[in-house]
């Protein structure tokens, strides 16, 4: 039930996350915010065991996952805005 309820959490933190952190180098599609939202998600629950915040087996819950996916995003923008600079 712990990676299923991180999945459902991370898809609204990807969400809310998109609405937090607009810019033109982040994610358009519904279904890649979802992911990295989700991504966010297992990252906000991997670093919150390893910092002992959440015990075994325990995810972050959705502000922890808001914000692990705020940290993707802002990842991916940059990512994608240094892409997008190289001149060809």
């Amino acid at each position: 039930m712990g990676i299923i309820w991180t999945i459902v959490i991370g898809f609204i933190a990807g969400v809310i996350a998109k609405l937090v952190t607009p810019g033109k180098n982040e994610p358009s599609g519904f279904i890649l915010t979802t992911i990295l939202g989700i991504v966010g998600a297992f990252v906000a629950s991997w670093l919150g065991q390893a910092l002992g915040w959440y015990g075994p087996g325990e995810g972050a819950g959705l502000i922890g996952a808001v914000i692990g996916a705020v940290i993707v995003l802002l990842i991916w923008g940059a990512v994608a805005g240094r892409r997008g600079s190289r001149s060809v």
